[in-house]
């Protein structure tokens, strides 16, 4: 028989249940990518200040390297570049694939860009800025016939993606090496350069954190207000359902490709300017970086869900990772292996949230 001690209070058993079920409500809704953006940002800022016990929090908040002026420009910056890739592999993952051709689509666009603006400045020295655009142009159409080439493949020819896009891959990166020998592309006009890769707006924000904020814009705009957002939701969420409703899967199939390899190209163009230098062999890492920023983010591999302004955060703090670890002095080849145990966990995380989400259904 149970003693008045051992009882448990009137009403806990409910309040209990109560808090657990809005906390399973709450992880569905937001997902954990908030809360570890926030533990991440507190434990490298801890950790770039040397905290310790003689140390005050705030204080060391305050002395950290983490939270400078200068250190958030630089993250800001370096996750521009992630953050338009991850939006476009988005498109990708919201109809049920995925595009593995990313990083090739950002060599592909520098290396052609690049060498078409060298060619052109060098026939044109007097014109820098009609050089330039000639050359964006030439990038960005380069990387995204790649994006429409897997669009054709994967929607028309009913090849799967990982086998389309993983092809394409291959083909783009030969391609880009047999341009560039191997060597590194020289010889752009300055202006690139100085006004796309280090420009600033306002004297403040950098200039491929503006590229990206107006691609930000674009695609909220295309994803929640438009038809076709719509439709590459349903398409992710059931192919057949959608095909029977009267919905052209078949186009925005090839759409979601096309977009996402044109978004990648721009990107590509962006990082050019910033390295100064056409490279065939930027870009290795983006793949597996802009996939991991979307499942993180709470972008189902399966398809048909996902929330863009999420997918912004993933890409910033996969951005911070690798930057936080290297204040803290910690050795550069253990970010590779923290990014792949941040997907897998990423993942089972997602499993778990669908999980949740169907069971708070019934």
């Amino acid at each position: 028989m149970a003693t008045p001690t051992d009882a448990a209070p009137t009403g806990v058993a409910p309040v209990r249940r109560s808090l657990s079920l809005r906390l399973q409500h709450l992880f569905v809704r937001v997902g954990v990518l908030p809360f570890l953006l926030i533990i991440t940002i507190i434990v490298f800022t801890l950790m770039a200040s040397n905290f310790n016990a003689d140390v005050g929090v705030f204080e060391a908040i305050r002395m950290s390297k983490f939270t400078t002026w200068q250190n958030i420009e630089n993250v800001s910056r370096q996750a521009s570049y992630l953050t338009m890739i991850a939006m476009g592999q988005m498109l990708a993952l919201l109809t049920g694939g995925f595009d593995l051709s990313v990083g090739t689509i950002v060599a592909v666009t520098s290396v052609f860009g690049a060498a078409a603006m060298v060619s052109m400045y060098v026939a044109y020295p007097e014109a820098p800025w009609f050089c330039i655009v000639v050359g964006i142009l030439a990038g960005v159409s380069a990387g995204a016939l790649i994006g429409i080439i897997n669009g054709a493949g994967v929607a028309y020819a009913g090849v799967s993606p990982f086998m389309m896009t993983l092809g394409m891959a291959s083909v783009g990166f030969g391609l880009s090496l047999y341009q560039t020998g191997g060597v590194p592309v020289y010889g752009m006009p300055k202006e690139f350069s100085a006004v796309l890769g280090y420009g600033k707006l306002f004297g403040y924000i950098p200039a491929p954190v503006v590229v990206t904020g107006v691609l930000i814009l674009i695609m909220y705009i295309v994803l929640n207000h438009t038809r076709m957002g719509r439709y590459f939701y349903a398409i992710g969420g059931n192919l057949k359902a959608a095909t029977l409703s009267g919905i052209n899967t078949r186009l925005y199939l090839f759409l979601a490709y096309a977009m996402c390899g044109t978004i990648t190209a721009i990107s590509g163009m962006v990082l050019t300017a910033r390295l100064e230098t056409g490279e065939a062999n930027i870009g290795v890492t983006m793949p597996l970086e802009s996939i991991a920023a979307c499942v993180i983010a709470g972008v189902s591999l399966r398809g048909g869900t996902g929330r863009l302004l999420y997918v912004v955060l993933g890409a910033v703090f996969i951005g911070i990772v690798p930057n936080g670890m290297n204040l803290a002095r910690i050795e550069s080849y253990l970010q590779i292996v923290v990014i792949g145990i941040i997907l897998i966990l990423a993942v089972v995380a997602d499993q778990l949230r669908q999980r949740l989400m169907a069971k708070l259904r019934d």
